[in-house]
């Protein structure tokens, strides 16, 4: 016999309304009624009607994570920690009350797939959406992207973006949650300038992405102010782009290291680009730092496990994904405006050092 909602309220002796409550998690129930209720659907083995629900109601229990490249440490430390929010222990009963399911959804940084994934969430009535990472800065996909977010928040769902700036265009955000790339991306090689570093080899990301182009606009800002950016033609040799990860980074060192043998120091885009650039250094028989220094961005786990260790910015990427997640959930308030900026953090280890002279 299958186990109906007023079963429930018959047996927690509420009525049917407050049991829908407690399942939905959407309005204000006391402690003991609510406890009440979970002890009735335990006893009584009930199961929510998802869909039904969700037809009912605006939205669902699902909520959507997407994410560049989950096996990448810096999409998946913010994806975990999202999680906690939206679909973490509860009251540590293992009991379903008004927390949401999180779905992670994997785009291989396609423009295309980041679109599909929205509109099949808007289909399951998502109660939220989490981006994260930097955004494709192509004209076409940003007004496509402004129009599709624009329809999930006309149904309900709630749009939170984490790490990565507002579109340019589109006002159905309730968060933006904005690494400081390009503070850290300054700081870095500012750092590496008071060393007494002048010729500094940057192995950027993917030219099209926001990351990319805001801590390349960093690095170049912090050359501008000890006055190294005289010949455009000379930046632009010393810069090679590629994805965000360990073969781009070797590749594109040793093509620096050809263009311009002179160079003391590689800043790589990331951490996992900056082993790749390691990995050429050494190949090429120089050692690190002693030869040249090289540096990396976002400080994930095995950046200070590395030999030596990497100095690097920090982005606080758990603290971020757990802000977003409860922004998700309606945990929290979003900032002023709407966007706040994430500071980042400079972490100086071994792997910098001052040129080698003589």
């Amino acid at each position: 016999m299958t186990v109906t909602l007023a079963d429930v309220a018959a047996r927690a002796r509420v009525s049917p309304a407050t049991v829908s409550r407690v399942l939905n998690g959407n309005y204000p129930v006391a402690a003991s009624t609510r406890e009440r209720v979970l002890r009735a659907v335990d006893d009584l083995d009930y199961v929510l009607n998802g869909p039904a629900s969700s037809l009912a109601a605006a939205t669902s229990d699902l909520v959507g994570i997407l994410v560049n490249d989950i096996a990448d440490p810096f999409f998946g430390i913010m994806a975990g920690a999202a999680q906690t929010q939206i679909g973490g222990p509860g009251d540590g009963s293992g009991r379903a009350g008004g927390e949401k399911l999180a779905v992670i959804c994997n785009t291989g940084g396609s423009p295309e797939r980041e679109l599909t994934y929205l509109t099949l969430l808007q289909r399951q009535r998502a109660a939220a959406v989490v981006l994260t990472g930097g955004a494709v800065e192509y004209p076409a996909h940003q007004g496509a992207m402004a129009a599709k977010l624009a329809k999930l928040a006309d149904a309900g769902t709630r749009i939170v973006f984490c790490g990565r700036p507002p579109l340019p265009e589109g006002d159905a955000l309730v968060a933006a949650l904005a690494f400081d790339n390009r503070g850290g991306g300054r700081r870095l090689t500012e750092h590496l300038i008071a060393l007494g570093h002048r010729r500094i080899g940057y192995v950027a990301g993917p030219p099209e992405r926001t990351t990319t182009r805001h801590r390349l606009e960093g690095h170049r800002e912090a050359l501008r102010g000890a006055g190294l950016d005289t010949d455009p033609a000379d930046e632009e040799r010393l810069t090679v782009h590629g994805p965000y990860d360990r073969r781009s980074g070797y590749e594109a060192t040793l093509e620096i290291l050809r263009r311009e043998p002179g160079v003391t120091a590689v800043v790589a885009a990331n951490d996992t680009v900056a082993l790749g650039a390691c990995a050429a250094v050494r190949d090429q028989g120089l050692r690190i730092p002693q030869d040249i220094s090289v540096a990396g961005f976002d400080d994930l786990p095995f950046s200070v496990d590395a030999v030596p260790a990497l100095t690097t910015v920090r982005l606080p990427l758990f603290e971020a994904g757990a802000r977003a997640g409860r922004l998700a959930m309606g945990k929290e308030n979003p900032p002023p405006g709407g966007i706040a900026t994430i500071a980042a953090e400079l972490m100086i280890r071994g792997s910098t050092a001052p040129p080698r002279v003589g």
